[in-house]
């Protein structure tokens, strides 16, 4: 007779006040993956994965490797910068990464330790 097998622990989900992760991920405007905006299929992709919450920003100006080895001045790109942030559990931002990884060619991927101080509606006062 086979030993009942645990259910699949799900992983805990982000508290405020809290600890969580921060994974911030900076790409062009005009990345894409499947012919689709990166940025869009990245955000997609973490809402099916039940992350906590991401935000796109767009930037107006920015440089990296590339331009260092070319020029040290700051200039204009017609593909401007777009960064996705994504906060989570330590254990949620670790399951994602490989997913990223698949996902983006070029830019650059960070991820921090945060402090949650508010995560939905402010609750009312009784």
């Amino acid at each position: 007779m086979q030993a009942p097998t645990k259910p699949k622990e799900q992983p805990a989900r982000m508290q405020a006040p809290g600890e969580a992760t921060l994974l911030r991920i900076a790409v062009g405007y005009d990345d894409t993956f499947e012919n689709k905006p990166l940025y869009d299929q990245i955000v997609l992709k973490a809402r099916a994965m039940e992350m906590a919450g991401a935000t796109v920003i767009r930037g107006l100006l920015a440089y990296g490797p590339a331009s260092r080895e070319h020029t040290f001045s700051l200039r204009l790109s017609e593909d401007l910068p777009v960064v996705i942030d994504i906060v989570d559990t330590a254990e949620k931002i670790e399951e994602f990464l490989p997913v990223v990884d698949d996902m983006v060619e070029t830019g650059l991927v960070t991820v921090q330790k945060v402090t949650v101080l508010r995560y939905g509606r402010k609750q009312a006062s009784a």
